[in-house]
């Protein structure tokens, strides 16, 4: 039996099993499948997509009441990095029950019957929540844990495969988290895919459907950000007055006295003392007193449309991309550009991977050192900084690619290839290590263990095995040391999945997860990496101290450390600088690392990484002193990026973020 709502046909009740495989295409390679089966009343789900040697595979059953909401919901496997899923749901009477990786929780039934959001399901609830919130001819639907949901339905588009053309149309749904949700049905209401600009999740048969389905989500995800754009971002043709401000002057680690800072187009026209006089067609923001700090540098960015504006709300203004799809970063880049959505300014890293089962499907995969020196080639013909090598390289032809590489005018970055160790890269001439863990694995690796597993992660518990001051981390400080090698540490992730409990909030969200949606909360209260038992989490934890106290020694020793986070940027930026505050520096020293230092590192200083005349209008505003306290930068009260004005107050709310500060009050030359 079908029954039509708002043009859907809705497959209520199922008569005769119905069998689905989809397939996960990420950068145009094949990376998995999902299974669903839908009978009468139940859904049966299989999934298992691997992709740079991780991904998740999970079970699911489910079953629906007569108007398609869940009754019962189990989710059972393993998350992308290895911690085990045992999660389900259950709705008696009138109480709903679940129990996922934050614990055990009830929902109290009245009028709202709600539907179930997994923390570790499929995508494929998207399409029944769909269905249930059209069934019910409703505006919302109730969920669970907390929360409602609207559906917005999207444009139709026809994509072709082996069944022929088919007509199929996106909905968005709203309310789940931070970003609407995107689901594709097709015409009779049934799950066709999802997608996002860099992969999608497609019904078998319609693979080659895939770019134009990315190229759709790209699409709708733009127009979100476009009209967030024309609510959020102040341009002026006048000139800004800042008044009554400290600065952050990065040279000498320390606050001016009171300024007033003005800004024309996207430059800094000047910095006065406070109380200059002020021109009758100037636009004047009250400092009230607060601080002005350089633009930070996210400087292990994987940049997309949907965290692109939280980062300037972070006060990061700059970011360097270390890997990306290289047609979609330069679509998103002209969107910057142009102002049509808003974003940081972005340094590009050319990624290139070695072909192997386990390559990443992002950047360009090679096969043979001739294929690598014609990629390198290809990199310097274009914007890019620096070329990115990553775990499947073969080590033997680390020099040669170097060399062309500096021949050509490019930096070289990167992971450690499987099968060697750090001390060879930086003796092959890398400039720069990516990651601790990739750093350090190779003073506990034997011969012959693969880094293109999730091996790469558990190998880290034999770290405490080592010390600090033993040889062999001795001697791969001093070789970065005499070679001028820069670490790109991640901290934070690291932290993050050595260190997360489940049930408790994750260290880098500890002082803003309050302020987020309910489903980012549930996020941030899971393990990363699974544990079998406390010693097991123990071993985890001490790998971490050890990864400390080595980033302690390099700090103390003289190794620049680049402070990036791999992890989207925005909040898990600001966990990132404190951590390099834990290792020995003091917060004056950790912005202008964030900021100078990191200007100077991209040859960027001539423009950006400091308050001054004729530099580029990248700072933020906050309402105290940050070289006493780095938490005043969870609290900023204004952002000017490229010399548009953005209050982070009015940009959180699109998030689903309860705002940190109140805006500055700001007045037009009209008086508004």
């Amino acid at each position: 039996m079908k029954r039509i709502v708002s043009g859907v046909a809705l497959l209520l009740i199922a008569t005769v099993a119905v069998a689905e495989e989809y397939r996960a295409i990420v950068g145009g390679v094949d990376a998995g499948f999902m299974k669903a089966e839908r009978g009468d009343r139940t859904v049966d789900i299989e999934l298992d997509i691997k992709q740079n040697g991780r991904g998740p595979t999970v079970s699911e059953e489910i079953e629906l009441d007569e108007d398609g909401l869940p009754t019962a919901w189990t989710v059972t496997g393993r998350t992308t990095f290895g911690s085990a899923v045992d999660e389900f749901f259950r709705r008696e009477g009138d109480v709903a029950r679940w129990r996922d990786t934050t614990g055990e929780g009830e929902y109290f039934i009245d009028d709202d019957t709600p539907f179930y959001v997994t923390q570790n399901g499929s995508s494929y609830s998207l399409a029944l929540l769909v269905e249930a919130l059209e069934a019910s001819g409703e505006d919302a639907i109730a969920l669970a844990p907390s929360g409602r949901a609207q559906v917005r339905r999207r444009e139709s588009l026809t994509v072709a495969g082996d069944a022929g053309e088919l007509t199929v149309t996106g909905y968005e749904i709203i309310g789940i988290s931070m970003n609407p949700q995107l689901v594709i049905l097709d015409e009779a209401g049934r799950f066709f895919a999802t997608a996002n600009p860099r992969m999608s999740l497609v019904r078998k048969g319609y693979e080659s459907a895939d770019l134009k389905l990315r190229e759709y989500a790209e699409n709708l995800s733009t127009q979100r950000f476009v009209d967030i754009q024309s609510d959020v971002a102040r341009n002026f043709d006048a000139p800004v007055r800042i008044r009554n401000v400290h600065v952050f002057d990065p040279l000498s680690l320390s606050l001016t006295g009171p300024k007033d800072v003005v800004i024309y187009g996207q430059r800094i026209s000047s910095v006065q003392p406070a109380g200059s006089p002020s021109l009758s067609d100037e636009v004047a923001i009250d400092g009230a007193g607060g601080t002005l700090v350089p633009g930070m540098y996210e400087m292990h960015g994987h940049l997309g449309q949907g965290n692109a504006l939280l980062n300037i709300a972070a006060g990061v203004t700059s970011l360097r991309d270390m890997g990306n799809e290289n047609d979609v970063l330069e679509s998103l880049m002209d969107r910057i550009d142009q102002g049509i959505i808003a974003g940081p300014r972005i340094t590009r890293s050319c990624f290139i991977e070695g072909k192997s089962e386990f390559s990443a499907a992002t950047g360009e995969t090679v096969s043979t050192l001739e294929e690598g020196l014609e990629m390198v080639r290809w990199c310097a013909s274009r914007d890019f900084h620096q070329v990115k090598f990553y775990n499947s390289m073969r080590p033997e032809w680390a020099a040669e690619l170097v060399a062309e590489a500096k021949k050509l005018g490019l930096r070289v970055a990167g992971h450690v290839p499987a099968f060697a160790t750090a001390d060879q890269m930086i003796e092959a001439g890398f400039n720069e290590i990516t990651h601790a863990n990739q750093l350090m694995l190779g003073w506990v690796l034997e011969s012959g263990e693969d880094t293109r597993t999730l091996f790469r992660f558990t190998a880290m518990k034999r770290f405490p095995s080592l010390d600090v001051k033993s040889e062999a981390v001795q001697a791969t400080i001093a070789r970065m040391l005499a070679k001028g090698v820069a670490h790109d540490p991640t901290a934070g992730i690291h932290e993050h999945g050595l260190t997360a409990l489940d049930g408790e909030p994750a260290p880098l969200a500890r002082h803003v997860i309050d302020h987020l949606p309910a489903s980012s909360q549930r996020s941030f209260k899971a393990e990363m990496f699974g544990t079998d038992s406390p010693a097991e989490r123990a071993e985890y934890v001490a790998a971490f101290e050890f990864i400390m106290a080595v980033l302690g020694e390099m700090h103390e020793q003289g190794v620049l450390l680049l402070p990036g986070t791999d992890m989207g940027g925005s909040f898990s930026y600001h966990r990132e600088l404190d951590l390099f505050q834990s290792i020995g520096m003091t917060p004056a020293e950790v912005l202008r690392r964030a900021s100078y230092d990191m200007a100077v590192y991209l040859d960027q200083d001539e423009d950006l990484g400091s308050i001054e005349k004729g530099k580029y209008a990248d700072f933020f505003l906050v309402p105290g002193d940050p070289t006493e306290s780095l938490s005043q930068l969870r609290e900023i009260t204004m952002v000017v990026s490229d010399g548009v004005v953005y209050f982070p107050a009015e940009i959180y709310p699109y998030f689903g973020i309860r705002p940190f500060a109140e805006s500055p009050e700001l007045t037009t030359p009209d008086g508004a």
